[in-house]
C-alpha cells in the first residue's frame, strides 16, 4: 500500500491491488476514507469525510495529480 503523500493528517496512497482498475487515489484519515480518479479529481467513494474535508481533498489532489499518477505508472509499470 504505498504512500504517496502525509498532508494536514491526511494520507494519500492506492493498494497494490488496484492496478485494474482505472488510475486513482485513496484518501485516508482517522478512520475516514475517500477515493477519487485521477483523470478528473472526482470523488468516487466517500466514507466519513465532510463536504468541506473533501473540497479540500479533492482540491490538493488536483495540485498533486501529475505526482499521483507519475506515481501510479512507475509503480504498476513492472506488475502485471
Amino acid at each position: 500500500m504505498p504512500t504517496v503523500l502525509r498532508w494536514k493528517g491526511y494520507r494519500f496512497f492506492f493498494y497494490s491491488a488496484d492496478q485494474w482498475e482505472p488510475a486513482h487515489i485513496h484518501v485516508a484519515a482517522a478512520g475516514r476514507e475517500a477515493k477519487l480518479w485521477l483523470n478528473d479529481c472526482s470523488v468516487v467513494v466517500n466514507l466519513g469525510f465532510s463536504a468541506r474535508e473533501l473540497n479540500e481533498i479533492v482540491g490538493k489532489a488536483r495540485v498533486e495529480r501529475e505526482r499521483f499518477l507519475e506515481a501510479w505508472n512507475d509503480y504498476f509499470a513492472n506488475r502485471g
